[in-house]
């Protein structure tokens, strides 16, 4: 259990939040949303006690242990991947260390015989000696395999580093969890194991993600961070989501009568409340949910880009033709081989590997920019494309300003058409004045979509278009996608993108594709289509 009483942050004369009062109890997890630079990170730094607030208390439990995942990827650079994951349980790992250290001594004494026989004790009431069984199980699951166990940190590669700080977090089942960002870097079987096992984690958790299907999955709760007020709501991401804007449209509808707003508002809850998945997690919710008092569900105050694609013309028959097409990387990894395939009208496919290079190879070579070791492509006539690439870096190594900036890639390059543009994208007032080549990544990418709506395309090209990007972003871009009238070819992490708006699944493999009409949640977990993916890359 965490009790937050009257906590406060704040830098020079920015206040990023005040007057915080939450408790967070053994059971829920605890999703928690907000705006970029909101302070999401920051909380979860004061809880776990890396930074003081400006005022205000943090208690834990009596007894209690707390456990961060480690933000920093070379902290145990000289210690074995086994060893770091144990040293996870502070307490249990310190009576390891001082028990082997008596049992080195050459001189060792009756006192030290006494002081070894407490430490025996002690450490088996907590489980010790099946602590590097559980630590190797943790990393198994994890998808660290057995044989980099005992190999010291710093030979492991970055990607690796992070599921063993996640095992090091999660090892001993830690009274209090705190995770900032866990499934970066995580390939989807990862994200679904974690999923799993914090659906049914008993103790108390709060997580930072950007990832809407990972929150749903685990969480009991979310805490909004929005315009300096941290607020604590029942339910997951979509719920949150769902209602606010429920009761942002019932706001505005004046006509409405209350009786028929809470009727519907409670129609909402029972609706949602019956389709929770069976797990201790989402048991807590639906039963507090089914306690909710609609008068705590509140219009959101969030604001949401103004994404918005409008193609010139609608696709004709003949979309996309690929024919042989084969990839190999510059270390001599083949990334694709053997790509056949043509996209129909209305498609809307999800492109994945297990290799992430393979989806931006392929994606440049459609688009012009590289070349294919072999094979051909072919758009049909009436295709227009807009692309949004994983690197966008060359595009703003500029001194342009944002007005400037768009003006390269508008035909109105009036200031006032502009101006709305980047309004509709969240920028206003000065802020349309700054140097394009300082703005943070996700305002980066809200240029980078902007620049897409311009084109006014009826196909969009996809590679990764949730990086960077706060909620509200993801979120009005998922929308827009769903009810897009032209094709979409998109290769993405966030699930919760893929699931809603892509009808077909293409697997670019070393020996050939899998393609496949079918829910991309059966994709994951269909037992057929793993024998079929262990076969290509065999």
């Amino acid at each position: 259990m965490i009790t937050v009483s009257n906590l406060a942050i704040q830098f020079g004369k920015r206040v990023l939040f005040s007057d915080v009062n939450l408790k967070f109890t053994a059971g829920n997890c605890y999703g928690i949303i907000g705006a970029n630079g909101a302070g999401k990170s920051t909380l979860i730094r004061m809880l776990s006690g890396d930074l003081d607030p400006t005022r205000g208390n943090i208690q834990f439990g009596h007894g209690e242990r707390l456990s961060v995942l480690k933000q920093d990827h070379n902290e145990f650079n000289e210690f074995t991947v086994i060893d770091t994951v144990m040293m996870g349980h502070d307490v249990l790992w310190k009576i390891k260390e001082e028990k082997d250290a008596i049992y080195l001594k050459e001189d060792f004494t009756d006192a030290d015989g006494l002081r070894a026989s407490e430490l025996e004790e002690k450490f088996g009431e907590m489980n010790g000696w099946n602590a590097e069984s559980d630590a190797a199980s943790l990393l198994s699951g994890l998808g660290v395999k057995e044989e980099f166990h005992y190999t010291l940190m710093k030979e492991m590669s970055g990607k690796e580093k992070v599921r063993v700080l996640l095992a090091r977090a999660l090892f001993g089942k830690p009274d209090n969890l705190l995770l900032d960002e866990p499934t970066n870097d995580l390939d989807v079987d990862t994200v679904i194991w974690l999923e799993n096992y914090l659906a049914d984690y008993e103790n108390t958790v709060l997580v930072v993600s950007h990832d809407r299907h990972f929150l749903d999955a685990v969480s009991t709760h979310t805490v909004d961070i929005d315009y300096g007020k941290v607020t604590m709501f029942a339910g997951n991401y979509t719920f949150w989501y769902e209602s606010s804007q429920l009761a942002l449209r019932q706001q505005q509808n004046q006509n409405k009568k209350a009786d028929e707003k809470r009727k519907e508002l409670e129609e909402f809850i029972r609706r949602f409340s019956a389709n929770v998945a069976k797990s201790k997690q989402a048991t807590s919710r639906r039963k507090m949910l089914e306690k909710l008092n609609v008068e705590e569900i509140q219009p959101s105050t969030r604001k949401y880009p103004g994404i918005i694609f409008t193609p010139d013309r609608e696709p004709g028959n003949m979309v996309l033709e690929v024919a042989g097409l084969g990839k190999v990387a510059d270390d001599g990894t083949v990334l694709f081989r053997d790509v056949n395939f043509n996209v129909e009208k209305n498609d809307k496919i999800a492109f994945v590997s297990r290799d992430p290079r393979a989806m931006t190879a392929f994606f440049e070579i459609i688009n012009d920019h590289d070349k294919a070791h072999e094979g051909t492509y072919n758009w049909g006539v009436t295709i227009t494309t807009a692309y949004l690439p994983l690197d966008n870096s060359s595009f703003f190594n500029t001194d342009l300003n944002l007005v400037d900036w768009f003006g390269q890639f508008s035909d109105d390059t009036t200031e006032f058409f502009i101006r709305g543009y980047l309004g509709k994208m969240l920028f206003s007032g000065e802020e349309i004045y700054k140097k394009a080549s300082v703005i943070s990544g996700g305002e980066k990418m809200r240029c980078m979509i902007a620049r897409m709506m311009l084109k006014n395309a009826n196909v969009m090209i996809l590679d990764s278009p949730a990086n960077h990007l706060d909620l509200e972003s993801i979120q009005a871009f998922n929308n827009t996608l769903i009810n897009f009238k032209g094709n979409v070819l998109m290769a993405s992490h966030d699930r919760e993108f893929v699931s809603t708006v892509c009808n077909r699944i293409i697997e670019l493999t070393p020996r050939g594709i899998i393609d496949k009409q079918m829910d991309f949640d059966e994709y994951l977990t269909s037992d057929d289509i793993k024998t079929i993916r262990d076969k290509m890359y065999r």
